[in-house]
């Protein structure tokens, strides 16, 4: 799987974690809501990412990674901020309180660098070199 594909898969795990671990995410009382809110979380999250990108390419430091997932962690507190404004209006998804985004932000963060550390480390040279 691709990084880009990783980053993906991990905004999708991290917007359906929050909303399930979190009491003041609201998805919706119906499944098709649930489904629907958490689509449309996943790609505001997936587009806003996609545009301004944070992230490491691959396994980096520990020093670098934590740099990085401060900075994504502003972003994604950001997106989740817009998302407790937007969600209404697009799906059922209601998003109550500071402390919510930025718990919400912190897991939806912790699972894309958490993917993207998930990667295979690239060859490092080969014996014909």
């Amino acid at each position: 799987m691709s990084d880009q594909g990783r980053r993906k898969l991990g905004v999708l795990v991290g917007v359906a974690l929050a909303g399930g671990l979190l009491p003041d995410v609201m998805l919706g009382t119906e499944p098709p809501d649930v489904v629907i809110s958490v689509l449309a979380a996943t790609l505001v999250t997936v587009v806003l990412t996609q545009l301004v990108h944070i992230g490491p390419s691959g396994r980096v430091p520990v020093p670098v990674l934590a740099v990085f997932g401060l900075v994504g962690f502003v972003q994604d507190a950001l997106i989740w901020w817009l998302l407790s404004w937007l969600g209404p209006k697009i799906s059922e998804l209601r998003v109550e309180g500071l402390t919510t985004i930025l718990l919400a932000a912190l897991i939806t963060r912790a699972t894309v660098l958490l993917l993207s550390q998930l990667s295979p480390s690239p060859a490092v040279g080969t014996a014909g070199d």
